[in-house]
């Protein structure tokens, strides 16, 4: 009998599931693991059992949220981040906060206190006043790992990643920051706390580096020091 590593990629219509999936088992070639079988579902018994899970999403916050309490996955959702690696990617990382200002604010899943702002409409380029900066942030920026951790293994420091958003986070405290980037400002784009690992930019989007973070989860027995 063949032993899987599973790993269940939540489905709540809001998310770039394919493309998050194909890349996650593209990086399973590069993990230790011999063999993992993705998921896209939204079944609660399939999520509750997978041994990896995986939060994405695309779109307004209220729209997911409101998905998630339609299909009821909130409480899935919190039991698995509670549990299990867990890694968010994009809104789903955002969808983690306490609270986002986006939809003239939308209450968040509030597993890492903190808050969800826009962008100001007149933002700079730090070494410009009069350039400003084209909202959203869509791109290739370098992200500066904030702490030592397992999905940064083999990712070099100031790595560039792919992004896409119009909001960012701003956790409660600094302790969950694990990597930044500057866009007018320093803003967090990856965040750790105990087996969760979050990122702003989107991994099935970034090349090999994107690649080689997903195989660190494949990997990632969900504790870091």
């Amino acid at each position: 009998m063949t032993l899987h590593t599973t790993i269940a990629i939540i489905d709540y219509g809001m998310g770039n599931l394919h493309s998050v999936a194909k890349a996650l088992e593209h990086a399973a070639a590069y993990s230790k693991e011999k063999s993992v079988k993705v998921i896209v579902t939204a079944d609660k018994q399939i999520i509750a059992n997978a041994d990896r899970v995986v939060l994405p999403g695309v779109g307004a916050i209220r729209d997911c949220i409101g998905e998630m309490q339609r299909l009821d996955l909130i409480e899935t959702i919190k039991q698995s981040a509670a549990s299990k690696p867990f890694l968010g990617v994009c809104i789903g990382m955002q969808a983690l906060l306490t609270h986002s200002d986006e939809n003239n604010g939308v209450n968040c899943l509030d597993i890492i206190p903190g808050e969800v702002e826009r962008f100001a409409a007149n933002l700079s380029d730090a070494g410009s006043a009069t350039e400003h900066l084209k909202i959203p942030h869509m791109g290739w920026n370098q992200v500066n790992q904030q702490i030592q951790h397992p999905l940064w293994h083999k990712i070099p420091q100031n790595q560039r990643f792919y992004f896409v958003h119009s909001y960012f986070v701003i956790p409660k405290t600094p302790e969950p920051i694990a990597g930044s980037t500057i866009y007018g400002h320093p803003i967090c784009v990856a965040l750790a706390q105990e087996n969760i690992f979050a990122t702003q930019f989107h991994p099935e989007k970034s090349a090999d580096a994107g690649i080689q973070l997903f195989a660190n989860f494949i990997d990632w027995n969900g504790t870091y020091t």
